[in-house]
């Protein structure tokens, strides 16, 4: 029995770390956000002037951090997007 629970709650904190976004909303309410639901992004440019957005940052050059919202543009269940 005890093995059962242990097992659940690893399975919940599994789910919770690695896909935050599937759980129901009252639940993401109530949990402290997983730190893959908003990972930093570098932003960068190169020597030609060409910018770059990457999960690392550089490391011999200037750059900028962005946080972005994972729920931006995102739209609810059942309305259709504007073609």
């Amino acid at each position: 029995m005890l093995a059962l629970i242990v097992l659940l709650a690893l399975a919940a904190a599994a789910w919770w770390y690695f896909a935050p976004h599937t759980l129901p909303d009252f639940v993401q309410r109530q949990l402290p956000a997983s730190p893959l639901a908003n990972p930093p992004l570098y932003e960068w440019r190169d020597a030609q002037g060409r910018l770059h957005v990457t999960d690392t940052p550089p490391t011999d050059r200037p750059y900028k951090t962005v946080h972005f919202d994972p729920k931006a543009n995102v739209l609810p269940k059942g309305v259709a997007p504007n073609k």
